[in-house]
């Protein structure tokens, strides 16, 4: 029997400065009536950068404020607006939780889908997946997309002007896409469609990280000026597209397993995603026995777009043996994708792995 492989992705990706204002024209293709679900914040701005593309083009569009929460709640109200507006596509503005709403309106309304991220923090926009919260915030499940969004549209200007931690943020979920996804391709494991990566992944996953490293540093500093330069571009591509393209088809490994652990520790509640992304992935090097020139390139990187380095810089107050070896077991988890790694993985194999990593991170403070 042969093997699966898969490569999935947008059908479009579009980037460009001030694209929101042209937004009429790229959405013809997709009806006449769309509904808009906007973040409170880009809301205002949404409709009024909009008004005249929209007019010029036809379209007729109704914008919803998103509640804050991606719960069946919320996506049967944005449906019920669907319904009473006949509308024929869904545009998300805004972050992850905006973003997988409008993902799952589409998926149950039978229609385009059109992504357009306001923050570069995560590989979200891409992906096939939606995750759904109960009503009081705690998980309730995986939403499992057939198809990626037919499009996603990251307008320069605005993921500028983000703050510079979301930014960074988007940049340390982007470092792990390679070294995932290289471990993956070597073990033939599994990738986040449940088929074997492809050596085309693979390709853009390599790439994602070495757009990060020649430019992300550059474009540090062009989100501090929130101005638009080639190296902000660049590293925009890279941390949406390439990043979420990479680990979709490429798969993951230990780093995002260490992350998803992590999130038990209460010190680190307010780390941000790709920030603990970075701590597993450095886990994961570690664990994987890589030479010394390749730790120090990662970690090169890491200082120089201002990441959190050591567990402590991310707000841990005390080391808890206790629950630390909890964050390994969850790491370990039967369905987790450190699986994928080349040895058999145990709870104090990797518990071993992080007091070793932070340790060594720690010289690196002050070089």
């Amino acid at each position: 029997m042969s093997v699966i492989k898969s490569i999935t992705s947008p059908m479009k990706f579009l980037i460009q400065a001030n694209l929101l204002s042209q937004l009429g024209e790229y959405l013809k293709p997709y009806g006449k009536a769309g509904l808009l679900i906007c973040d409170p914040f880009i809301l205002q701005k949404a409709q009024q950068d909009t008004e005249a593309t929209f007019k010029e083009h036809n379209i007729q569009a109704v914008f919803s404020k998103f509640s804050g929460e991606t719960t069946d709640d919320e996506i049967n109200r944005l449906r019920a607006i669907m319904d009473d507006n006949n509308a024929e596509f869904v545009v998300g503005l805004g972050g992850g939780k905006t973003l997988d709403t409008a993902k799952a309106v589409a998926y149950y309304q039978k229609v385009p889908v059109i992504i357009f991220p306001t923050l570069a923090s995560t590989d979200a926009p891409c992906t096939a997946l939606t995750v759904v919260y109960n009503n009081d915030g705690s998980f309730n499940r995986y939403l499992f997309l057939p198809n990626n969004p037919d499009a996603v549209f990251a307008d320069t200007k605005i993921l500028a002007s983000a703050p510079a931690r979301f930014f960074a943020a988007g940049v340390g979920d982007g470092l792990a896409t390679y070294f995932e996804a290289r471990t993956c391709y070597e073990t033939n494991g599994t990738n986040l469609v449940m088929m074997k990566p492809t050596l085309t992944g693979l390709g853009i996953a390599k790439m994602c990280y070495e757009t990060i490293r020649d430019y992300a540093p550059q474009a540090m500093s062009a989100v501090a000026s929130k101005s638009v330069t080639p190296a902000l571009e660049r590293t925009i591509e890279a941390t949406i597209y390439m990043s979420g393209v990479g680990a979709e088809s490429g798969g993951l490994a230990a780093a995002h397993a260490i992350h998803n652990g992590m999130t038990v520790v209460e010190d680190l509640h307010a780390a941000m995603h790709g920030e603990k992304v970075v701590f597993g992935l450095l886990t994961q090097l570690v664990m994987e026995g890589v030479p010394q020139a390749e730790l120090d390139e990662v970690i090169g990187i890491v200082k120089a777009v201002n990441l959190p380095l050591t567990l402590e810089d991310m707000g841990l107050k005390a080391f808890k043996e206790s629950e630390w070896r909890e964050v390994a077991k969850l790491a370990c988890s039967e369905d987790e994708t450190i699986h994928n790694e080349p040895f058999e993985v145990t709870p104090d194999l990797v518990y071993d792995a992080i007091v070793a990593t932070n340790a060594l991170l720690h010289t690196y403070k002050d070089k």
